[in-house]
């Protein structure tokens, strides 16, 4: 990040906050911040925005880069970005990291004190067919996760101790400032490289053998999904407390998300199945009847009815024959049927005068023979409209550039001729 170095802004007020002078050691600060975080806690009936004004301080000012940051540019430059600012922890974070987890006031200690953070929840696509939505399925799937070392109890080391990183000061991120020019700075985090980012430092004659000291430990675990009738693509499927495992974190989730597969004959729409099927001439106009393999693999007959003539582009509706509903299994939606009519390509003459015999008549000629005679002749052909357009379009659009080609190409002219 590029910027301007800032105007001074006030320098003191932390050190005021904390009753130390400016150049105090890190030991004050610890002394000062102990004592005035003791005496502020909330659950001591101390003021809540005192108590976040002293953890602000002291997380300032036990930060070599922030505190240098801070004596030179002062607070502004800090509510600005440059070394991850002030403030920008929870003050019962801070408080408990510093009195290592436990409650000075005996007992528990307040449930802000021991909350932890969440670690993350993990995502998998899980792909179905319809036929499995529609049916009920259960998919065994193996996966590799983190899980807290038994062997030191998620501690990294063999006696359990562990260092405050000296380089971060158990941050778990280093600040740097690089100055460009006179009035020209550039500030950069990044993850602390002696600790990794953890904001510890473990010994390496103490590091435990099992996980090496990284505290965790990976496992390969079967988790079996079960995927209910009806479910819908896009809904999700979770298993609490399967994700990676961390020390002092709240396990997440693992959460699987449904993708439905397309299918070669069926369409869904929510509870309802969508089947497409073509019928010849004969079918549409003299009636028919074909077996339908249902995604249960149970066959269906489907007919029409004595007489019943069926259009082109028509829906017929069959009640209960669609998906289950979700958590209703015994109740299913509708499955409809898309009918499109296949038209022969030409008929003889003779198929003609068969047809008309038994087809309704004609409509009656309203023309004479003479106002016929005066008629022009036409011709016919067929045509891809949507190709027609298409080539139209482009042909269009290449005239409005030859156009605008010679506008320009004219004026050029014109210009040089004047000269």
């Amino acid at each position: 990040m590029f910027g301007r170095a800032p105007k001074k802004s006030d320098n003191t007020r932390y050190y005021e906050v904390l009753g130390v002078s400016k150049d105090a050691s890190l030991d004050e600060l610890k002394k000062a911040y102990r004592k005035a975080a003791m005496k502020n806690h909330p659950d001591k009936g101390g003021d809540p925005e005192k108590f976040k004004e002293i953890g602000q301080a002291y997380e300032v000012l036990s930060d070599p880069e922030k505190r240098e940051i801070y004596d030179q540019y002062g607070e502004d430059a800090l509510k600005e970005g440059m070394g991850a600012g002030g403030g920008g922890h929870d003050p019962f974070d801070i408080f408990q990291s510093f009195f290592g987890g436990g409650s000075p006031f005996g007992g528990g200690g307040s449930s802000r004190g021991r909350r932890q953070r969440r670690g993350e929840d993990v995502v998998h696509p899980l792909k179905a067919s319809l036929e499995e939505l529609y049916n009920g399925t259960s998919k065994k799937l193996s996966l590799s996760r983190n899980i807290i070392c038994s062997k030191c109890s998620g501690k990294g080391s063999k006696s359990g101790a562990s260092m405050k990183c000296t380089g971060c000061q158990g941050s778990g991120m280093r600040v740097s400032i690089r100055q460009l020019g006179p009035s020209m700075i550039q500030q950069m985090q990044h993850p602390c490289n002696e600790c990794k980012g953890t904001g510890e430092t473990i010994n390496e004659k103490d590091r435990c053998p099992q996980c090496k000291g990284e505290k965790v430990v990976q496992e390969k675990k079967v988790l079996e999904v079960v995927v209910e009738k009806g479910m819908q693509n896009g809904q999700k499927i979770t298993f609490p407390g399967e994700a990676d495992e961390a020390p002092d974190t709240v396990t997440g989730d693992i959460i699987f998300v449904l993708q439905q597969k397309d299918h070669p004959k069926f369409k869904r729409k929510g509870d309802d199945l969508f089947y497409e099927h073509t019928l010849s001439l004969t079918e549409a106009l003299c009636g028919f009847q074909f077996v339908l393999s249902h995604l249960d693999n149970r066959q269906l007959l489907i007919k029409s009815n004595p007489g019943e003539v069926v259009k082109p582009d028509s829906f017929k509706a069959i009640n209960d024959e669609g998906m289950p509903m979700y958590q209703r299994p015994f109740m299913k939606g509708k499955l409809y049927i898309h009918f499109t009519v296949d038209f022969p390509d030409s008929l003889s003459l003779d198929q003609c005068k068969a047809l008309e015999a038994v087809l309704p008549p004609k409509p009656a000629q309203q023309l004479t023979d003479m106002e016929l005679d005066e008629c022009e002749e036409t011709t016919m052909y067929d045509v891809n409209i949507e190709e027609e357009m298409r080539r139209k379009q482009q042909q269009s659009s290449q005239e409005a550039y030859d156009e605008d080609e010679d506008m320009h190409g004219g004026a050029q002219r014109v210009q040089c001729a004047q000269q």
